[in-house]
């Protein structure tokens, strides 16, 4: 965090490079903005944050000019301006940075950075030595080691990001605004890019940081503001606020409270795993990727599962339900009795059911309606003679969106319309339709807002006080303890330990996350 001394001064000198004043926008005759304002000070981090439809992203399109009807003022260097279009912005030196990365897989590095902008001999043909190099000192000096020559396609997820900063540096910009850049990225290379944005930060760029992660805003920004149903509620520095502050502006309630110490779970046990394994092939032949996973799962337990990226917790769910790849072995008992499940589809019939930890990629059809989506795993068995039942279908669904609040137009809406939350809650409610005995859930509240958060765990209390059997593997400490009755925590696909509630602390989490590779090369 910085200085609160370096941003004071900042404030005191009047150094405001962007700002929006008493700005309104409506689609429709529906206000997403009302009489919102907003001030970026050169070399900040400014965090802007809100559940999905409070505003945010309308007012980073009115400053990046995509969108150009609207009413107030916007002011770049103090003084009025009316952008005609995005090209107008990046002339002013603002970029945006989309959540969906805009770029061409095909192309190489260096021609994605100055696509549209060619270096060219003559006027008539693209000088790619001369884009490589001037690609290549643009991200020697960003601190990015990519080969200006390698093809976009085969990067990583968070390489392909920095390469979109460089993008939009290389525009000249001197105001960059990012949106939810580390929804896709793994932590270290969360760190690579917060480093990157205080070094651009330090340098005199101006950044709005759009993100629903209060943890990486608290660390990186200077100061937040924060909108509500399209209004602006809160603006400070960050040295002034903690968590529970940011989260009642931007909920107007506590997103950890709730009834989980006064339940009690003590049902039967209905999941028994022993020995739970799993090998993959590679270069060298099999490679164990999972090993010595045992526990047991009573009926209105949630067992959280906890442990750093690649320790094995996907593993574990895909293996229970089926759909791994590779060789499985160990023992998989419900009430006692063995099962044999190699297929989801042997899964569900026994009362499984997996919600994936990319719903956009493995839990929807995003063209796909609302019905076509929540009906889909039971769509057999709701036919007559082969024929589909609509009214039986459009049931399901209709049920799902009452009993999970699912906000949306209708039942026919497709589900790729929705926000975040309304997504997951369709996923959700798609395995719920099975009346499962046995609810796995991988990283349930991934990029959505923190009030749908807060729905989907009451929702989870709900389901395990009905007596539901749950899984939960989540990447966020707090969110593990909070819903969690019991605690299993991977190492590098193995197993180090299990925790009751009263024993899980994030410290003791972590503990048994760490890899322990030097502690065996050393025995």
């Amino acid at each position: 965090m910085a200085d609160t001394n370096s941003i004071a001064s900042r404030e005191s000198a009047q150094d405001i490079v962007l700002s929006a004043e008493h700005v309104s926008k409506s689609f429709g005759g529906i206000a997403a903005l009302t009489d919102v304002s907003f001030e970026l000070h050169r070399g900040e981090v400014h965090a802007l944050m809100g559940e999905n439809g409070a505003g945010k992203s309308t007012l980073m399109k009115i400053l990046s000019g995509v969108y150009t009807g609207y009413d107030g003022t916007v002011r770049v260097d103090g003084r009025p301006t009316g952008f005609a279009g995005v090209r107008d912005a990046e002339d002013a030196g603002i970029a945006i940075i989309h959540q969906e990365l805009n770029l061409v897989p095909e192309l190489s590095v260096a021609d994605n950075i100055f696509l549209g902008r060619e270096k060219l001999i003559a006027g008539l043909i693209v000088d790619r030595k001369a884009s490589s190099r001037s690609a290549a000192a643009l991200l020697e000096r960003l601190g990015i080691a990519l080969d200006p020559d390698a093809r976009v396609g085969t990067l990583r997820v968070g390489e392909q990001q920095l390469v979109e900063i460089a993008k939009a540096l290389s525009l000249s910009a001197r105001i960059l605004i990012m949106d939810e850049p580390t929804s896709a990225l793994s932590p270290a290379e969360c760190q690579r890019l917060f480093r990157i944005i205080r070094q651009l930060a330090d340098s005199g760029v101006a950044i709005v940081y759009i993100s629903h992660r209060i943890d990486e805003v608290m660390h990186l920004a200077d100061r937040v503001t924060v909108f509500r149903d399209g209004r602006h509620v809160l603006t400070d520095t960050m040295a002034r606020l903690d968590e529970n502050a940011i989260i009642a502006a931007m909920v107007g309630r506590n997103l950890l409270s709730s009834s989980q110490e006064e339940r009690a779970p003590g049902g039967k046990t209905v999941l028994s795993v022993a020995d739970l394994s799993l090998s993959k092939p590679d270069r060298q032949g099999w490679r164990a990727v999972l090993g010595g996973v045992s526990f047991d799962l009573a009926a209105g337990e949630i067992l959280g599962i906890g442990g750093l990226l690649g320790s094995g917790r996907t593993e574990i769910v895909e293996t229970i339900f089926g759909s791994s790849t590779g060789r499985a072995g160990g023992a998989i008992r419900l009430d006692g009795q063995l099962v044999d499940i190699r297929s989801p589809r042997d899964a569900r019939r026994l009362g499984i059911a997996l919600v994936t930890e990319d719903r956009k990629t493995q839990g929807l059809h995003l063209k796909a309606s609302i019905t076509d989506n929540v009906a889909l795993p039971l769509v057999g068995a709701l036919s007559r003679f082969g024929i589909r039942s609509t009214a039986g279908e459009q049931a399901l669904a209709r049920q799902a969106v009452k009993a999970l609040g699912i906000r949306c137009e209708d039942i026919e809406q497709a589900a790729g319309t929705l926000s975040g939350g309304n997504q997951q809650k369709v996923v959700i409610g798609k395995w719920l339709a099975t009346r499962p005995r046995v609810l796995l859930l991988d990283e349930p509240t991934r990029g959505i807002d923190v009030g749908a958060k807060r729905e989907i765990y009451d929702l989870v209390f709900r389901l395990a006080g009905e007596g539901l059997a749950i899984v939960v593997i989540s990447s966020e400490l707090p969110e593990l303890l909070h819903l969690s009755d019991r605690i299993l925590v991977m190492a590098e696909g193995r197993q180090t330990g299990i925790l009751s509630r009263a024993e899980a602390s994030e410290e003791a989490i972590m503990r048994l996350a760490a890899p322990r590779r030097s502690a065996r090369s050393a025995a």
